[in-house]
């Protein structure tokens, strides 16, 4: 932790911007063939031959996306990655590099930012992609994390989310609304913490929520998945903002409307009991919590069969046309309208529920 005040403190400015990235990114090795210079230039340079290349980058900022006051700096940077790569494998393409830019106070010393670079070299371990570049800088305030990921597919592999027809069936991998509680019992044993510093967590129970939220994985399987499935989805997103605000994104972009199950939505039994316990509602949690980092995504109704028995997926609907609306049909078979609740990066209240 950074309080602990007989840690290893060695100041940043010691070692200058270049010794800085030199000595950050010493553990950094090359595995692509697509990669053909990477750190150590002016701009790293990739060859995807006859393939298209696939990029999207994202930004983490200390107070808004991330609390380190729970949050380990390894796992951030393993996390930090996760969200980014998860976009790439969003569009059913195959991850391969990623840039990490840094904007760093000087209340972090060097070991910190090693912490942070061992989670960002673990999970471009885990999914194999190369780090090739990036950018250091000063914050006056905290710490902030971009990062770009870059990847390639087959132009006919490429999955956006606009191709979702009428009478296609949504499908969603994995559970929903871990994560979100996961941060719930984190802000919680915070308070107490905040109360009474000599109270020590007892997180058993809730293990899996709290891996959940500190260290999502991403569902990097579920392109070769559905290859061997022989389905080609129709249309894809990632679940980072919460089921509903992904699945009325599809909607908009596809010009759809949709009609979710609530009795078919996929939850892990220990939300069940958690949510049981801080006395709020699992669907409304499964529905609105977001980074699961899960995939959403439209199939055509002819691959139900080559779906329905696969445990790695479940059928939560299907697409109707845009002017019925997108709506939730409750158990108690009652048509609700979805709205949006989920995160919203321009909103400076970021309550998810």
């Amino acid at each position: 932790m950074l309080e602990d005040k007989n840690q290893k403190r060695t100041s940043i400015a010691s070692l200058g911007e270049f010794g800085l990235i030199e000595h950050l990114t010493k553990h950094f090795k090359i595995n692509q063939e697509s990669t053909l210079k990477s750190i150590g230039d002016d701009a790293a340079v990739l060859d995807f031959k006859d393939k298209k290349a696939v990029i999207s980058t994202d930004l983490l900022v200390e107070g808004v996306h991330f609390d380190l006051s729970y949050m380990p700096l390894k796992h951030l940077g393993y996390k930090a990655v996760v969200a980014n790569v998860s976009d790439i494998c969003a569009m059913n393409a195959i991850p391969t590099q990623i840039t990490v830019s840094l904007a760093v106070s000087n209340r972090f010393p060097l070991e910190a930012l090693e912490e942070l670079m061992a989670g960002i070299t673990l999970a471009s371990e885990i999914y194999n992609v190369d780090v090739i570049g990036g950018d250091t800088t000063s914050s006056q305030k905290g710490l902030i994390i971009s990062i770009t990921a870059i990847g390639e597919a087959l132009l006919e592999d490429l999955t956006y989310r606009n191709g979702a027809n009428v009478g296609d069936l949504l499908v969603v991998s994995g559970d929903l609304g871990a994560a979100y509680m996961g941060l719930q019992v984190l802000e919680r044993e915070k308070q107490v913490f905040q109360v009474n510093p000599n109270n020590q967590p007892i997180l058993d129970d809730y293990t899996y929520l709290i891996e959940r939220q500190l260290k999502p994985e991403v569902r990097k399987d579920i392109k070769g998945i559905l290859e061997k499935l022989e389905i080609k989805p129709t249309a894809m997103i990632d679940i980072s903002d919460g089921l509903s605000s992904e699945i009325l994104h599809l909607c908009k972009q596809s010009n759809v409307g949709c009609n979710l199950f609530e009795e078919k939505i996929p939850v892990d039994p220990q939300l069940i009991n958690v949510c049981e316990e801080f006395n709020l509602d699992i669907t409304t949690i499964a529905l609105n919590g977001g980074e699961d980092y899960e995939l959403l995504f439209t199939i055509k109704m002819e691959d139900y069969n080559k779906i329905k028995h696969n445990p790695n997926f479940t059928v939560i609907g299907h697409m109707v046309a845009e002017n019925e609306g997108a709506h939730l049909i409750t158990r108690a078979n009652t048509k609700i309208g979805l709205k949006a609740r989920g995160w919203n990066a321009l909103e400076e209240n970021n309550d998810t529920i």
